[in-house]
């Protein structure tokens, strides 16, 4: 089994604002890429991202969502960027 590689998701165009790592490998895997080339693809900001703050009973909790072409992927993560839940 590979290592994760980690992703960093950056919560704020604050560059001191907190940022989550989210494991690239299974983000590629959702939207049917291989990491490489979901890498290179975030790098040309081909991949668009929303990231929204989860409030109340989800505080502590964020909500990744993925775009590329047709394709989504939307991730619920906590703080550590461990997932919990996956659509």
């Amino acid at each position: 089994m590979r290592p994760p590689s980690p992703i960093p998701i950056h919560l704020s165009d604050d560059p001191d604002a907190p940022s989550i790592a989210i494991d690239a490998a299974r983000v590629a895997r959702g939207l049917g890429l291989d990491v490489a080339a979901f890498r290179q693809l975030m790098a040309d900001r081909k991949i668009a991202l929303l990231c929204e703050r989860g409030t109340g009973a989800d505080s502590g909790r964020w909500r990744a969502t993925f775009y590329f072409g047709e394709r989504r992927l939307r991730l619920v993560v906590d703080a550590e960027g461990n997932v919990l839940g996956e659509a």
